[in-house]
C-alpha cells in the first residue's frame, strides 16, 4: 500500500511540474490578397526580441505568376530582396523587437494583377513560470517515476509539437500549390477551348468555301453545254 501511494504521489508531482511550464508560443498569420497591377503592398508584423520569424509567400494567380518581395527589419535594414519570383521562404533568427515590414511589388506589370498567398510564423522566446534557478533540469525527481524522467517527457512533447507544426505547414503549402495549379488548369482550359473553337470555325468556313467553289464550277460547265 505504501509503495502504491508513493507511485501515485510521484506521478502527481511529475504532472504538476509539467503543468507549470509554458512551452514556446507559436503565432501564425495566413492571408491571401490581390496585388493590383503597377502597385506595391506592404504589411507590418510586430515581433518580440530574441524570437524567430519565418515568411513564406506564393503567387497563386495572375500573368507569369511572379512578384517582387522585400523583408525589412524594424531598424530599416533590407534583409531580403527578390525580383520576379513565384514563391519563397525566408527566416530571421534571432529577431529584434519591433515591426517587420513585408512588401510585395507588382510595379513591373502594367496590366496584370496578382493573387498572393502569404504566411508569417512568429516564435516567441521560451518562457516558463519557474524562477531562473528552477528549470526542468533542476527539478528534483522522485525515487520511483516509472522509469520516466522529466527531461525525456519534455523532449517528447517538443518533438510531437514540432511534427504537428511541420504537418500543418506542409498542408498549408499543399493547399497553396493546389490553388495555383487549379488556376493554371482553368486558364489553360479556357485557352484550349478558345483555340479549339476557333480552329473548328475556320475548318467549317474552309469546308463551306470549297463546297461552294466546286458547285459553282459544275454549274458553269452545265451552262456552257
Amino acid at each position: 500500500m505504501d509503495s502504491l501511494l508513493l507511485r501515485v504521489c510521484s506521478v502527481s508531482f511529475l504532472f504538476s511540474a509539467v503543468a507549470t511550464v509554458t512551452l514556446k508560443k507559436n503565432q501564425d498569420v495566413e492571408f491571401t490578397f490581390v496585388l493590383p497591377a503597377g502597385a506595391t503592398e506592404c504589411f507590418y508584423q510586430t515581433v518580440a526580441r530574441q524570437g524567430s520569424l519565418e515568411v513564406e509567400y506564393q503567387v497563386i494567380a495572375g500573368s507569369s505568376l511572379d512578384v517582387g518581395f522585400a523583408l525589412i527589419s524594424p531598424s530599416g535594414y533590407r534583409l531580403v530582396s527578390e525580383f520576379r519570383r513565384s514563391d519563397g521562404i525566408h527566416s530571421v533568427d534571432p529577431t529584434e523587437a519591433g515591426d517587420y515590414r513585408v512588401c510585395f511589388d507588382n510595379s513591373f506589370s502594367a496590366f496584370s494583377e496578382k493573387m498572393v498567398f502569404a504566411r508569417l510564423i512568429m516564435n516567441d522566446p521560451p518562457q516558463t513560470s519557474l524562477g531562473e534557478d528552477d528549470t526542468w533540469e533542476s527539478t528534483p525527481e522522485p525515487d520511483s517515476l516509472l522509469e520516466y524522467k522529466l527531461g525525456d517527457i519534455r523532449e517528447k512533447i517538443e518533438v510531437v509539437r514540432q511534427h504537428l507544426e511541420q504537418s500543418r505547414h506542409a498542408q498549408a503549402a499543399l493547399q497553396a500549390f493546389e490553388a495555383r495549379d487549379r488556376y493554371l488548369l482553368d486558364d489553360n482550359l479556357w485557352r484550349v477551348s478558345f483555340w479549339s473553337l476557333s480552329n473548328l470555325l475556320v475548318m467549317l468556313g474552309v469546308t463551306f468555301t470549297q463546297v461552294y467553289t466546286l458547285r459553282r464550277l459544275f454549274d458553269d460547265k452545265r451552262r456552257r453545254t
